[in-house]
């Protein structure tokens, strides 16, 4: 069976975005982060996107290692997000390209099918898809890349759930600038 993993960079106060899907507050580009980033990434089986994180991944990272003044960690991003199988899980979209499958039906039993299989670890992003994903149980790990700035609004990294989640501190790090990853599994 897989894990599922869901992580993102969010504000101190638990915001994946401010109001207008604003991710300036992010910073100066830190690259010791981007650095686990892309190990994270490359440990990754397949990656699972809601439609609005594949858009601002898709715009990128195709052509990311073509980028003027790209580091060789953005390099090396780019040319794993492109190897990476990819499943995005839209109604809207028609198509996707760059080593993705489009889904449109029942994303729950879509990833439980997808936990079942062997293989690695999935990572999911996307707050509505991994806020449905944590109300059904499936997350298994949570990466919390907590960033020292507030916003007081914006999307959630984290969904209304119907009930408790424990969980297990498995590690914190602490990166430049003050951010503060934190992994925790689920307790089942």
């Amino acid at each position: 069976m897989r894990k599922l993993i869901y992580g993102m960079n969010l504000t101190l106060d638990g915001f994946i975005a401010a109001p207008g899907d604003d991710i300036s507050w992010g910073g100066p580009r830190n690259e010791e982060l981007f650095q686990w980033w892309l190990d994270h990434e490359r440990a990754s089986g397949v990656t699972l996107y809601g439609r609005k994180l594949w858009e601002a991944m898709s715009s990128h990272w195709p052509t990311g290692d073509r980028q003027p003044g790209a580091s060789a960690a953005e390099i090396e991003f780019a040319r794993n997000w492109r190897d990476t199988p990819k499943v995005v899980f839209s109604s809207t979209l028609d198509k996707v390209d760059w080593n993705a499958r489009l889904v449109t039906g029942d994303a729950i039993a879509e990833i439980t099918r997808l936990r079942s299989e062997d293989g690695g670890p999935m990572t999911i992003g996307g707050a509505t898809l991994a806020g449905a994903a944590m109300r059904a149980g499936l997350i298994d790990e949570y990466a919390v890349v907590a960033h020292p700035v507030l916003v007081g609004s914006g999307t959630p990294f984290f969904a209304a759930l119907d009930s408790w989640v424990n969980l297990n501190l498995l590690e914190t790090r602490t990166f430049p600038g003050g951010v503060v990853l934190s992994r925790y599994e689920t307790r089942r």
